[in-house]
C-alpha cells in the first residue's frame, strides 16, 4: 500500500482504530478515536485530556497501532502539552467535526502521530 493509498483513505474516514499497550495488563487495547490527517502526520485529542485512559498508557509505552479502512500501521505517540499547539489542533477537530467541545471535557493534551 501506497502512502497516497493510506492518506486517501484517512481523508475519507471520520475515526480511526487507536490500539494502546495497557500500562498494567500489557494487553492491546483497541478504541475507535477521532482524528485529523494532516501532511504525514494523525493528531489525536483524547476526551478527558491527560486523565483519558488511552493517553495514559500511551504515556507509559508510546508504540501505538492505528487501523483505518482495513489497513494496520505501527506507529508510535508524541504528547503534545504546549497549549497554543493543543488550541490548533482543537481548530482543526472542530473544522472537521463541528462544535466537538462538549465530547471533550478537558482540553490540556494532544498527539501527534507520525505516519
Amino acid at each position: 500500500m501506497s502512502k497516497t493509498d493510506l492518506y486517501q483513505k484517512l481523508n475519507r474516514a471520520s475515526e480511526i482504530t487507536l490500539s494502546v499497550k495497557g500500562r498494567k495488563s500489557g494487553r492491546d487495547i483497541p478504541r475507535p478515536v477521532w482524528f485529523v490527517h494532516e501532511d504525514n502526520t494523525i493528531y489525536l485529542l483524547p476526551n478527558h485530556g491527560s486523565d483519558t485512559n488511552w493517553y495514559l498508557n500511551m504515556l507509559v509505552n508510546p508504540t501505538l497501532r492505528i487501523s483505518v479502512d482495513g489497513i494496520r500501521l505501527p506507529a508510535s505517540g508524541k504528547p503534545i502539552k504546549d497549549t497554543n499547539r493543543v488550541d490548533d489542533i482543537l481548530r482543526k477537530f472542530q473544522s472537521k467535526y463541528g462544535e466537538v467541545k462538549r465530547y471533550y471535557t478537558k482540553l490540556d493534551v494532544a498527539v501527534e502521530v507520525p505516519i
